[in-house]
């Protein structure tokens, strides 16, 4: 049976093979979102915030996630293309299994450091207690978590994107509905948001497990064998999206620490209602690049030249069209997407709303970097993925976020991530027009 990525795409049958994912995306996204909303409008600014510290912990489980999932995803698709469906199966199945022990180890470790790995973060003496909570239910929910990321890649290697929606929507939905039964009538607080995002994580889980188990299509478990050239290259390969997640990471805990010390707990409201704006309107262009990564990758596997080319140049027309309604939609809808987690009559709303303008110049150049990046991981290239990942998430972030803020005030932090974006639109462009003739999409 031929995967569904082997056949020929043009500009309306890729855009419909990559909706699925795109839509998969902003699922994750708004579900992501429903603990915030639960929690700012029923418990607090502070428990808002308590949730927020956390967050960036999740990005290590997420990275390593979508670096087995997308750089795995890549080895895998290429094999396929090669024809070598019995390899592809035992990578596959190797790193799945690798993937779950690893999210057990890190669940155990972060257990076991919570109080030092909290104060880190940033929490104050206020926001202990509640950040206790929410981190402990999340870190047991770490291996359905890790399931989930790594699922939701190979679905679509699997030539079946539309199952990846299906589990993201079921997730989401019952995320939302344990959210509002839990804190709004129960009165459990940050312990019923928390309870409620492990639920979500379960469903996507679950239902990947199913369906790999049952031996449908070309791609299915098998006996792992132990191959540590594989995992090696699933890692390196992927070691962009795990360089971006990481890099996040430590980028969130600088905004918070800065806007704690600058506005107090509003202040750590205020940066994360924006970078819940980021998470939602930055998932068309991670819906998008992941959702034909592996077509590159099977074409780049079968040496189609001809298929590689057109689908690279349909991808970058659509980036660049996104990017420019991107943009208009964040400044068209800033007020209302702040308005959801802060009333117009607090002290946050204001900080957030003005934040957010300047923040969305982003949209302008991140779609071209996300999909710059993924392309080389697509193509076996994690060097340049990585580069570019490292360089747009940390590189040129930091030093801006660190200087810009003395000469332009709480402005310098808005802007770091619009300025660090630019910059990296010339890398993405170098890299871009030197792989032409080096992989044949040119």
């Amino acid at each position: 049976m031929d995967n569904k990525i082997s056949r020929e795409f043009h500009f309306g049958s890729l855009l419909r093979f990559s909706l699925p994912t795109i839509a998969m995306m902003l699922m994750m996204s708004l579900y992501s979102m429903v603990d915030g909303i639960f929690v700012s409008q029923f418990v607090g600014t502070n428990a808002f915030s308590s949730i927020n510290i956390i967050i960036p912990v999740t990005f290590a489980v997420l990275g390593v996630g979508i670096m087995l999932g997308t750089g795995g995803s890549a080895v895998i698709a290429r094999k396929l293309g090669e024809k070598k469906e019995k390899e592809a199966r035992q990578d596959f199945s190797l790193l799945m299994l690798f993937g779950v022990v690893l999210s057990v180890v890190l669940a155990v470790l972060g257990l076991l450091f919570r109080d030092p790995l909290i104060r880190i973060l940033g929490a104050n003496d206020t926001l202990m207690a509640d950040c206790r909570v929410y981190f402990t239910i999340l870190a047991a929910g770490f291996p359905a978590y890790m399931l989930q990321i790594m699922f939701q890649s190979y679905f679509v290697t699997a030539g079946r994107p539309h199952l990846g929606l299906w589990a993201t929507v079921g997730a989401g939905l019952l995320n939302a509905v344990l959210d509002y039964l839990f804190i709004v009538p129960l009165g459990m607080g940050v312990a019923g948001a928390a309870l409620a995002t492990v639920a979500g994580y379960c469903v996507p889980a679950v239902i990947g497990l199913n369906f790999f188990f049952r031996k449908k299509g070309n791609l299915y478990f098998v006996r792992p064998v132990r191959n540590w050239g594989t995992l090696l290259r699933s890692c390196a390969n992927g070691s962009s999206e795990m360089v971006t997640n990481i890099a996040s990471s430590v980028i969130s805990i600088l905004f918070n620490l800065i806007m704690i010390r600058s506005y107090g707990a509003d202040g750590v409201a205020a940066i994360n209602i924006v970078l819940y704006g980021q998470f939602l309107l930055t998932a068309i262009f991670l819906g998008f690049s992941g959702g034909v990564a592996p077509v590159v990758s099977y074409n780049y596997g079968a040496q189609n030249r001809v298929q590689l080319k057109r689908v690279v140049r349909i991808c970058l027309i659509v980036i660049l069209g996104c990017s420019v309604m991107t943009l208009g939609a964040a400044l068209l809808f800033a007020p209302g997407l702040v308005g959801i987690f802060a009333g117009r009559d607090t002290s946050v709303y204001p900080i957030a709303l003005h934040g957010f303008y300047l923040f969305s110049l982003s949209y302008l150049f991140c779609g071209l970097n996300i999909y710059a990046s993924s392309l080389f991981t697509a193509l076996s290239n994690g060097k340049v993925s990585a580069l570019i990942s490292f360089l747009r998430t940390f590189g040129f972030i930091l030093p801006v976020l660190l200087a810009l803020p003395v000469f332009a005030g709480a402005d310098g932090v808005w802007l770091a991530v619009p300025i660090a974006e630019a910059l990296c639109v010339a890398l993405s462009v170098i890299c871009l027009l030197k792989g032409r003739k080096r992989y044949g999409y040119g």
